[in-house]
C-alpha cells in the first residue's frame, strides 16, 4: 500500500510495483527469473572454483574471467532476489537507504564488468599481437593492479550517486515501476531540480563504459589485422577461437544495454512493461550466459567441468 502523498514531506519508503501492467502475470514471469539466477550462480560459482583449483587455468586470461564472474554474482544477487520476492510474495518496499543501496551496487557492478572486460581485451591483444612478451606484460603483480584499479574507478565514480540521490527530497508518489531502484528512475520521482543528477549520470557513462567499448573497438581491430596476417589457416583458426568466447561475453554484455537505451530513446509508444523487461534482461542475461559461453568455448574449462561433474556423480 502505497503511503499518502504530503506535501512538504520526504518518502523514505518506496514501493516497487515489479512488471506494471503485468501484475496478475508475475507468477509466470517469475520462473525464467528464478532459473536465470540459479544458473547464474551455479554457473560462475563453478567457474571460479574451477579456475581456483585447476593450476593449468592460473593464466592471466583465467584470472579476468573469475574476477567477471564474481562481479557476475554481485550484480545479479543485488537486483534478482528483490524481484522474486515481488513476484512471489508482494514484498516490494524498500526503504531510501536500501535503494540507494541497490543502486550503488547495481551501477559500479555495471562499471567493474565493463572494465574487465576492456583488461580482458588487451590480454588477447597482447597474447596475439605481441606473445613473446605475453608473460612479462601481464604478470601476477599487474593482473592485481587492474583488479584494483577496476574496483576503485567503479566505487569512486558511483559514490557521488550515493549523495546525489539522498540529497533529494521526495514528495511526489513513492511507488516505482520497476523491479529494481535504478539512479534515473528514482531520481524523476523527486521534488527538486534533478539536473545534476542527469548530467553526472551521462558523464559517467561516458567516461567509462563508451570509453571502454571505444578501446574494446580498437584492441580487436589491432587483434583481426594480426589474425588475417598469420600465415597459416589453422593458426588462424586458433586464434580466432581463443578470442570467440571473449566476443561472445562481450556482445551479451553491450548490445542488450544498447537495445534498451534506443528502445527508452525513440520507443515513445513501446508499453512501460516492455521497458521495464529489457531492463531486467539486461540484468539476467549475462550473468547467466557468460559461464555458459565460456564452458562451451574453452577446452581446459569444458573438460574439468566435466571431470568435476562425474567425479561427483561417481562418489553419490
Amino acid at each position: 500500500m502505497a503511503t499518502p502523498n504530503h506535501t512538504g514531506t520526504s518518502h523514505s519508503l518506496f514501493i516497487l510495483l515489479g512488471i506494471p501492467g503485468l501484475e496478475d502475470q508475475h507468477t509466470w514471469i517469475s520462473l525464467p527469473f528464478f532459473i536465470s539466477y540459479l544458473v547464474a550462480v551455479l554457473g560462475n560459482c563453478l567457474l571460479v572454483f574451477i579456475i581456483i583449483t585447476e593450476h593449468s587455468l592460473h593464466e592471466p586470461m583465467y584470472f579476468f574471467l573469475s574476477m567477471l564472474a564474481v562481479a557476475d554474482l554481485i550484480l545479479s544477487t543485488t537486483t534478482v532476489p528483490k524481484a522474486l520476492a515481488i513476484f512471489w510474495f508482494h514484498a516490494g518496499e524498500i526503504s531510501l537507504d536500501g535503494c540507494v543501496t541497490q543502486i550503488f551496487f547495481i551501477h559500479a557492478t555495471f562499471i567493474a564488468e565493463s572494465g574487465i572486460l576492456l583488461a580482458m581485451a588487451f590480454d588477447r591483444y597482447v597474447a596475439i599481437c605481441d606473445p613473446l612478451r605475453y608473460t612479462t606484460v601481464l604478470s601476477h603483480t599487474v593482473i592485481i593492479r587492474v583488479g584494483l584499479a577496476v574496483v576503485l574507478r567503479s566505487f569512486s565514480v558511483i559514490l557521488p550517486d550515493v549523495f546525489l540521490v539522498k540529497r533529494l527530497p521526495f514528495c511526489h508518489s513513492n511507488v516505482l515501476p520497476h523491479t529494481y531502484c535504478e539512479h534515473m528512475a528514482v531520481a524523476k520521482f523527486a521534488c527538486a531540480d534533478i539536473r545534476v543528477n542527469v548530467w553526472y549520470g551521462l558523464s559517467v557513462l561516458l567516461s567509462t563504459v563508451v570509453i571502454d567499448a571505444l578501446l574494446i573497438l580498437v584492441s580487436y581491430t589491432f587483434i583481426l589485422s594480426a589474425v588475417f596476417c598469420l600465415p597459416s589457416r589453422g593458426a588462424r583458426q586458433k586464434a580466432l577461437g581463443t578470442c570467440g568466447s571473449h566476443l561472445g561475453v562481450i556482445s551479451m554484455f553491450y548490445l542488450p544495454g544498447i537495445f534498451t537505451i534506443i528502445t527508452q530513446r525513440f520507443g515513445h509508444h513501446v508499453p512501460l512493461h516492455t521497458h521495464i523487461l529489457l531492463a531486467n534482461v539486461c540484468m539476467l542475461a549475462p550473468p547467466m550466459l557468460n559461464p555458459i559461453i565460456y564452458g562451451i568455448k574453452t577446452r581446459q574449462i569444458r573438460e574439468r567441468v566435466v571431470s568435476t561433474l562425474s567425479s561427483r556423480w561417481t562418489y553419490c
